[in-house]
């Protein structure tokens, strides 16, 4: 990437987006962000980016701004990663994932495109046994995944009649600094930690024996931006994140124990358990033998040092209130009761 390429970045004031941002901005002269704001925040936004507030699902406003920058590099990160809510806000998830990324990259291919780093998920993979690799089917479980899986499927067919070049990125269960802990549909690392700062107990879906590889920030975005750069890479698919899956119980544990500083936890502080939410996958975490070999990917922040150093950063900005959608699409008796009672 030359200093002069036109970048953006999409979901520039949420978590992961907000990363991508502080690394692109040390090398380049001007970054552009767009973001609406609705998971993201604004003091996330490095002040050397050229921020815009937008909503991608305004397709007219969005062809207006492309048309303007002309970007020739897009990182898409803006979207509604709410998996387990997406069965609920179905409608929701499809226009704020797939609808708002045919607003992006259409206009983007009519003004120039030259490469999109599209961030997609684990999800597409389904309840296919881990851990998963990127040449097994995509085979979603969830409205979110489909809509992931319809991001990807869009790219690779588009690119072909277009001749953009895209990358494709699987990060799992990324967490750490700057992530939103007010939403209580995701995000669980953030989650148990903004539930003890309310000096409350947090709660545990199922059994807690269902396995996740949880990957810290700064071993994730380092390798969306080297894809971004490598010519080997275009045109290939990438899990992100590391091999060690944990069990929720386990992470819960790890939380409790860095929160209180390995002293006694008290009692009131012990998990409280709830069914199991509708087609939550059981077992989730991926290989990533590919991005070793083609992205140099290595782990370095392991789970136990990742928490603290979320916890660390949690404490100093402290509790957040859990902010919830004034209602779902679809309010069946198995939506889960931490979400109707507004629980968490």
């Amino acid at each position: 990437m030359h200093t002069t390429m036109r970048i953006l970045v999409t979901g520039s004031a949420g978590f992961i987006g907000s990363h991508i941002i502080d690394q692109l901005v040390k090398k380049h002269r001007i970054v552009y962000g767009i973001d609406d704001l609705s998971g993201g925040f604004i003091e996330n936004i490095h002040s050397k980016a050229k921020f815009t507030k937008l909503d991608l699902r305004d397709a007219v406003k969005t062809a207006k701004y492309i048309s303007l920058i002309k970007p020739e590099l897009i990182f898409h990160l803006a979207a509604d990663a709410t998996e387990g809510r997406s069965q609920f806000t179905p409608i929701n998830c499809i226009q704020r994932n797939f609808v708002a990324y045919l607003n992006l990259l259409i206009p983007a291919i009519n003004n120039g495109l030259k490469k999109i780093i599209l961030t997609s998920s684990m999800s597409v993979y389904g309840s296919q046994n881990p851990p998963f690799e990127e040449s097994m089917s995509r085979l979603p479980e969830d409205i979110y995944g489909l809509a992931k899986t319809s991001m990807e499927h869009a790219t690779e067919i588009l690119c072909k009649v277009h001749k953009f070049k895209y990358v494709i990125i699987r990060p799992h269960n990324v967490y750490g600094p700057k992530q939103n802990m007010s939403d209580p549909y995701r995000n669980v690392v953030a989650i148990f930690i903004n539930r003890l700062l309310q000096k409350k107990y947090f709660y545990v879906y199922g059994d807690g024996e269902q396995k996740r590889a949880f990957t810290y920030i700064d071993d994730c975005v380092k390798y969306l931006v080297k894809a971004s750069q490598l010519k080997d890479a275009e045109g290939e698919i990438f899990n992100i994140g590391p091999i060690e899956e944990y069990s929720i119980n386990q992470l819960a544990n790890e939380v409790l124990q860095v929160f209180f500083k390995y002293k006694k936890i008290p009692l009131k502080y012990k998990p409280h358990y709830e069914p199991a939410r509708p087609l939550e996958v059981k077992n989730a975490w991926s290989s990533v033998d590919k991005a070793k070999q083609m992205l140099g990917y290595k782990t370095t922040i392991s789970l136990h040092e990742g928490i603290a150093k979320t916890i660390k950063w949690a404490k100093e900005n402290g509790p957040q209130k859990f902010n919830y959608l004034d209602s779902l699409e679809l309010h069946p008796s198995s939506t889960p009761r931490a979400w109707t009672k507004k629980l968490i």
